[in-house]
């Protein structure tokens, strides 16, 4: 506990000493009560030049992997930040070192083993390095090619550290301004922290592989890599080695007879089904994280972030989707409140053209121009003017949707999104309609309304039973009339 707080005091005066170097001594003093007497200088020069979200941009830089990691998670909040910050969030990048590791003894110490029984060779070189593991390649003693990713010592421990620091700013900033609680801070960082420590666990991104080698074992257009889990820990991960072509090295994949237009259509296909069928999807299908091998099959890697909808908002979703099809501005508008998390919509009937205006706009513009990058900013600005704060997988959507269309038409430019979504319409329909679908629906409903029933007020219920019972009788005192009147109301008020 002692060593714990130790860490953190470092990290805090870390924090000071960058918000400091950046010209941000101002804000220090305001969250010292105005006074900047007992703010330690900095021994660095002071970096004044840019704008000031251009040196928030640095400061989180400057801070490491997890205060980059936080500025990433807001880049694409509309919602939330001004344009001018996101543009300068969207530009942030680890400044990634490869450290030295020792990988035959880490692995004999984390699985207590001797390496020379399992594995025929272990290269020393990282194939890959980012700022949470190292990835190297191996060979099994049967000569099998496998992955080794390899947690770096002591990020467990800064990451859960700056994450407690991390919080501890919410706090201030939700005191000393409004801005905090305007913004759901509190619930943002929350958010950010719960997929941080489940992207910095390799027992999550191993469970996330086996989740999604059960939901396409029996695909043939997609192959998820094999996981050895006698070798894989919090720390370590072994996986198969995939010796695949990157999906957009058009001239390779030519090379093999793979034709690039299939692969862009294929990817996009297998992300709306990760989506729709599943509501289990890659959160960061960039080129980076997409492979394909020689049969054709594409090959999704990096399972480190995902994202995952909640089967009741995943009909919700479904029924969006439709709606959005059938171009009805209502429905579209009730849907989207239902997923909502919070919502202050000051006028529902402009709320109602905004959407209107999109689908308009979806609709009178030809398939081939259609950008589906274009049509997320204009809902995220209808979000944003009509206060809705969405849950964080449907940003995660919204990035995805993004990035796998980037990839797409990188190598076929005529690549449409709104077309892959047409084949789901039909199969949830089909679903909606369908006889076992139905009686469900009546079965909820019919459960819904008993469980209405049972919430009905006591003296309600007492009113009816004596109706039933031919008991009630009318006075023709008129303070008994409204009084009945007045618990009627009451309750009727209460049920609903």
């Amino acid at each position: 506990m002692f060593d714990k707080q130790q860490r953190k005091l470092k990290r805090s005066a870390r924090l000071i000493s960058v918000l400091s170097k950046y010209g941000f001594k101002d804000l220090l003093a305001r969250m010292n009560g105005g006074n900047k007497d007992e703010i330690p200088a900095n021994s660095d020069e002071v970096v004044s030049k840019g704008t000031v979200y251009e040196r928030i941009r640095l400061v989180l830089e400057e801070l490491g992997p997890t205060f980059v990691k936080l500025g990433q998670s807001f880049s694409n909040r509309e919602d939330l930040l001004p344009p001018e910050l996101l543009q300068e969030l969207q530009k942030l990048q680890d400044k990634v070192e490869t450290v030295e590791m020792n990988v035959e003894e880490i692995l004999e110490n984390e699985f207590s083993i001797s390496v020379k029984d399992h594995f025929a060779d272990i290269q020393n070189i990282p194939l890959a390095t980012a700022s949470i593991a190292q990835v190297y390649k191996a060979t099994l003693i049967d000569g099998t090619e496998v992955i080794l990713k390899i947690k770096k010592a002591e990020v467990q421990s800064v990451i859960e550290d700056d994450l407690l620091l991390i919080k501890d700013l919410e706090k201030l900033v939700s005191s000393y301004s409004e801005i905090g609680e305007k913004l759901n801070l509190k619930q943002a960082i929350s958010t950010f922290e719960k997929s941080l420590l489940e992207e910095v666990s390799l027992i999550n991104e191993k469970e996330n592989i086996l989740q999604f080698r059960r939901n396409f074992k029996n695909s043939k257009e997609t192959y998820v890599p094999k996981v050895y889990e006698e070798f894989s820990n919090n720390n370590v991960l072994c996986m198969e080695f995939i010796d695949g072509i990157k999906v957009t090295d058009t001239a390779s994949l030519l090379q093999y007879d793979i034709d690039p237009v299939i692969i862009s259509e294929t990817g996009l296909r297998l992300f709306v089904s990760q989506i729709l069928d599943y509501g289990f999807f890659h959160a960061d299908p960039h080129a980076g994280n997409i492979l394909v091998k020689k049969d054709g099959k594409v090959v999704f890697i990096d399972f480190g972030a995902v994202g995952k909808i909640p089967p009741n908002d995943k009909e919700v979703l479904e029924n969006l989707i439709v709606s959005f099809v059938a171009k009805n501005p209502h429905k579209i508008v009730r849907y989207l409140k239902k997923m909502a998390i919070s919502y202050e919509i000051p006028d529902e009937r402009r709320f109602e053209n905004d959407v209107e205006d999109i689908l308009n706009f979806v609709h009178s513009t030809s398939l081939k121009e259609i950008n589906a990058q274009v049509i997320i900013n204009k809902m995220k600005d209808v979000l944003k003017d009509n206060r809705l704060q969405m849950p964080d997988y449907f940003y995660l959507l919204f990035k995805g949707i993004s990035l796998i269309e980037g990839v797409g038409r990188t190598i076929n430019p005529d690549l449409d999104v709104v077309k892959s979504l047409h084949p789901y319409t039909k199969k949830i329909f089909t679903k909606k309609i369908s006889p076992k679908n139905i009686v469900k629906t009546g079965m909820d409903r019919m459960l819904m309304f008993t469980d209405n029933v049972d919430e009905i007020p006591k003296e309600l219920r007492s009113v009816l039973q004596k109706l039933d019972e031919n008991k009630f009788t009318v006075s023709s005192e008129i303070k008994n009339i409204e009084k009945t009147n007045q618990l009627i109301k009451s309750s009727i008020i209460n049920l609903i």
